[in-house]
This record gives C-alpha cells, structure tokens and sequence, in this order.
C-alpha cells in the first residue's frame, strides 16, 4: 500500500520536473536565437559609430575610440537620403494599402460567395506564387516602359501591389469565420458589401495587420525592382539609397552603417505598432480552413 502511495505522489512530481526542464530549454534556445539575431544589428550600430579609421580595425573592436554621432548627420547630408526615406514611404505605404485591398476582396470571393469553378480558378491563381520574380522582371519592365511609367511611383508600386500570397493568408482567415455571421446580416437586411466592411473586415483586423506587415517590409526592402525602373537619383528608394555609398570615389562603410540604422526606423515602427495583430494574424491564419 505504502510503495502504491509514493509511486502516485511521485508521477505529478515528474511530470512537473520534465515540464519545467522542457521549459527551461525552450527559453534558452530563444534567448540563444535572439542574440544571434541581434548581433547584425549590434555591429551595425557599433560601426556607425565609429571613426571611419577604425571600421576594420585589428583587432575589431565593438566600441569605437570615440563616438561619433555625427555619422548620421553626415550620412543624412552625403546624398538627398531624406528624398530616399520619403519615396520608400510613399511606395510602400501606397503599395501596402492596394494589396491589403484588392487582397481582401480577392480572398472575399474565393472563400465567402459560391460561384462555378471558385476552386479551381483559386489553384490557378495559388500558382503565380511559384513563378519566381526574376522570370518576370523583363516582360514587367517591358509593359511599364510602354506605358511610361519608368521613373514613377506607380511604376515602383503597381506590377507588385496585386499578389497571391495576401489574398491566400486572408482567404484562409475568412474561412474559419463561421457562415452564421453574414446570415444573420443577410435576414436583416444587410447586402454582400455591407457584411464584407462591417463584419468580416473588423473581424479579420489581425490577418489584416499580419499582411500589412509583410507587405511593407517586402516594399521597403526590395533592391532589384528599383534597380532596373529608377536611373532618376531623386526617385530612388531607401536601399537604392544605400548602395550609393559604395562607388568609385571610395566605400563609406561607416556611413553606409549609419544610413542603414536609420532606414530600419520605419520597418521597426510598424512591426511594433502591429506586434499583437502579426502574433494573433500568423496563429489564426495558419490555422484556418475547412
């Protein structure tokens, strides 16, 4: 009786014991995963403010001789970079916005209104999502080129602005939203437009920051795009921006870093803005589906 007594006091106990081991695991690997995360960005930040002599000191240091915040002044200065800062805004706020649209009314009707072929025609379109960009690059440029648009903000934004990937991430969202809902605003009266703005779109508000999200950094990081549609220095894009200060009259790597710290302020500030509706959006939205 006493060796039954202990072996049921002391499962609980391992149970709790492995629990608490498999914990401690997991948040080393995370606090391991975050370092090694960071540290491009910790010797980004060092280099930026270091004197231009010591950016390939031996041996490197972290910390500089002095610090010189005048890097980004001069990084700021060394070309119009506040030109670059304001059309990566532009394109990528624009741009965010048109997909997160046309997304959302794509994925409206591929997964909330019943038509004939619905599922295939969805396949189908799923499918651009394999080609990848760079087949596409020449016969874009082409079609951008007959249309004048070279050198423009919609040229940098419209050929990227309608994508199979946003309207896949909220299609699977919309799909785990029970039918109830819309027929009940149908009994009331409430027309397919009214059901989609005032339901179905307040309601996928996390699959909706998840996408804004993505999309913004994919606009606001994108190099080979702006490459072949900007020759005008004054329409060109942060990382554009960036890769002039490697040229011909000599590399500015400390200034290049101070740029590049300064270019990351945008991206950090709508990931942190939206923090909680990236979480819940990739969670929901992955599971999603019937």
């Amino acid at each position: 009786m006493g060796a039954l007594l202990m072996t049921a006091l002391a499962a609980p106990v391992s149970h709790r014991l492995r629990a608490a081991i498999g914990l401690g695991i997991s948040q080393v690997l995370i606090i391991v995963a975050a370092v090694i995360t960071l540290i491009p960005f910790v010797w980004m930040l060092s280099t930026a403010l270091k004197p231009a002599s010591e950016v390939f000191s031996t041996p490197p240091t972290l910390v500089g001789s002095s610090i010189e915040w005048g890097n980004f002044a001069a990084a700021w200065n060394y070309l119009p970079f506040g030109q670059f800062m304001l059309n990566g805004v532009i394109v990528s706020g624009v741009g965010t916005l048109i997909v997160v649209a046309s997304s959302a009314m794509a994925a409206y009707a591929f997964s909330r209104l019943k038509w004939r072929g619905r599922d295939g025609v969805f396949l189908i379109y799923l499918g651009t999502l394999m080609i990848p960009q760079e087949v596409l690059i020449v016969p874009m440029f082409i079609i951008m080129r007959q249309l004048g648009w070279v050198n423009s903000y919609q040229g940098l934004i419209i050929p990227w602005a309608f994508t199979a990937f946003g309207t896949f991430l909220l299609r699977q969202f919309f799909l785990s939203l029970p039918d109830e809902l819309e027929e009940a605003a149908r009994i009331d009266g409430a027309s397919r437009w009214t059901s989609f703005t005032r339901i179905i779109l307040p309601l996928a508000t996390p699959a909706l920051g998840t996408l804004a999200v993505f999309t913004f950094i994919g606009y606001w990081n994108s190099f080979l795009w702006p490459l072949l549609m900007v020759s005008d220095v004054n329409m060109a894009t942060v990382p554009l921006g960036l890769n002039m200060f490697l040229g011909q009259t000599g590399n500015q790597w400390n200034l290049l870093m101070a740029a590049s710290t300064i270019s990351v302020i945008p991206s950090a500030i709508i990931v942190i803005a939206l923090q909680r509706y990236l979480v819940s959006g990739i969670a929901l939205s992955g599971m999603g589906g019937r």
